[in-house]
């Protein structure tokens, strides 16, 4: 066993869905020019003043339920000193205390095992602006600010110090990214930095209770970074310690192309931010009714759901947890269900056929389902010709190439290219007898006992018929023959 064990906390920022800013009535779309998003607030104009956006509210509030947090009522702002230069007016409008959710919990799967991990808080806040340091190869000795982003509603989720492995971290940020999307209170689009992550690791004797030195990686933009990036900061630490070394504080950032992580700076303290009441946002309470209508109005979450799946629809847990790991699978798959009459008898062709034709496609053309060329709409036409009888399975992954690469309908591109299965039994017994004739080792094997040489035969049957012979047909033709 191992002499130390690695202790992780998370402290998560995700860009809050609403339309407008956070404290201006600015647009949030992503992608516009640098700086045609701003006004005299969000750029820190002397005397501006911050209007909170009603929205961001209720969007921390959801997420807090959906998590199990408690929900205090008395919302109150603060500045937290930050003196950057994509913060330009030098503080950050936050929550110290109390935050909007306190003490909640999330449970994760790893290797089979259930886990609950403890959450510290949720609180709501401003983004910072954007610095862009670098244009295309050139660099740059100077930096150039964009100020679209300052001032975007953040929720920060802070996580007990509780992980205690790279694939517990990354079982956590999957399953809490997924929640978040079923609410809809964040895109969280990590390519555009709405979603990120500070890791927090310290290493420790087995068995201590107290926490090693801690050190903290900043702004980690993707998933399979942070487990990246855990596994070879436990490994910087350990060997630091071994060797007789002793570990500083400090802030370092994460080095995906060296695939190592690189000092920052001395990790400041809670005293160096000088918390104080925002003096423009005064303190209310939030009624009794605002928290229990937003509960009343939360969707059905993952979880949830993956116990639908299976139980309605018959899934393996497999299955359930694979259509449920993302909300635009799963309403694919139930808006693809609700179009096939027979919900039960289609629920695992329609799983299977999205889990592997639909997925392999969709990753090697690098776009997600949303973007997908085959829409719900065909995928149930087309179990629904396989599960008629119109086209074997063979001929539907002919057809579902197709479809995938020209948008088709299933029911056309089979209409026109006759590919309808022949189910013409005494079509099927001709092919059957003129392949068994052409197949005397295959026959011979058969009738020594090996049953398996029927597929050679079953085989050329198919080749005869262009692959439209109805195989369960030929099957039974070829055995009835065979045993004669």
């Amino acid at each position: 066993m191992s002499k130390h064990e690695t202790v992780v906390g998370l402290e998560v920022h995700m860009q809050i869905n609403t339309k407008s800013k956070v404290f201006c009535e600015c647009s949030t779309e992503f992608g516009e020019a640098p700086n045609s998003h701003t006004c005299v607030v969000c750029t820190s104009q002397p005397g501006a003043i911050p209007i909170l956006n009603k929205k961001a509210v209720e969007s921390i509030v959801k997420t807090g339920l959906a998590l199990d947090f408690t929900i205090n009522k008395q919302c109150t702002f603060a500045r937290k000193q930050y003196f950057y230069p994509d913060v330009p007016k030098n503080y950050q409008i936050t929550q110290s205390e109390p935050p909007l959710c306190s003490k909640g919990k999330l449970v994760i799967n790893v290797a089979g095992k259930e886990k609950v991990v403890n959450l510290t808080r949720i609180h709501l806040e401003e983004d910072a602006g954007k610095l862009v340091h670098e244009i295309g190869s050139r660099k740059l000795d100077y930096s150039l600010l964009d100020l679209n982003r300052a001032s975007v509603g953040l929720m920060e989720l802070v996580t007990e110090p509780e992980l205690s492995s790279p694939q517990e971290a990354l079982e956590f940020l999957m399953e809490l990214k997924n929640i978040v999307e079923y609410l809809g209170t964040s895109e969280c689009n990590m390519e555009e930095g709405k979603m990120r992550c500070d890791v927090n690791i310290s290493i420790r004797p087995a068995g201590q209770k107290e926490l090693g030195t801690r050190i903290e990686i900043k702004n980690m933009n993707s998933i399979s970074g942070v487990r990246d990036a855990i596994t070879y900061e436990v490994e910087r630490q350990i060997e630091v310690l071994d060797s007789g070394g002793k570990l500083v504080q400090e802030t370092r950032l994460w080095d995906a192309r060296e695939g190592i992580t690189k000092s920052m700076r001395t990790k400041e303290s809670a005293l160096d931010y000088r918390y104080f009441p925002e003096p423009d946002l005064v303190p209310f309470d939030l009624p009794d009714s605002f928290v229990e209508t937003l509960k009343k109005e939360l969707p059905e979450l993952p979880k949830a759901r993956r116990v639908r799946f299976i139980k309605d629809y018959g899934l393996s847990k497999y299955d359930a947890n694979y259509l449920t790991s993302s909300k635009i699978i799963a309403d694919y798959y139930e808006e693809a269900l609700n179009i096939l009459q027979d919900k039960k008898v289609a629920a695992k062709l329609v799983a299977n056929w999205i889990s592997t034709e639909l997925n392999a496609r969709l990753n090697s053309s690098k776009i997600d389902i949303l973007e997908s060329p085959v829409s719900s709409k065909n995928l149930a036409k087309l179990v629904s010709l396989i599960l008629s009888g119109t086209i074997s399975g063979k001929i539907a992954k002919t057809v579902f190439e197709e479809m995938y690469e020209k948008s088709s309908d299933p029911e056309i591109i089979v209409k026109e290219k006759g590919l309808i299965q022949i189910s013409d039994e005494s079509a099927i017994i001709k092919m059957c007898e003129e392949a068994i004739s052409e197949s005397p080792k295959a026959v011979a094997e058969f009738k020594a006992g090996k049953e398996r040489a029927i597929g050679a035969i079953v085989g050329l049957v198919m080749k005869k018929s262009k692959g439209q012979a109805n195989p369960q047909l030929v099957n039974k033709i070829l055995l009835e023959k065979l045993k004669a």
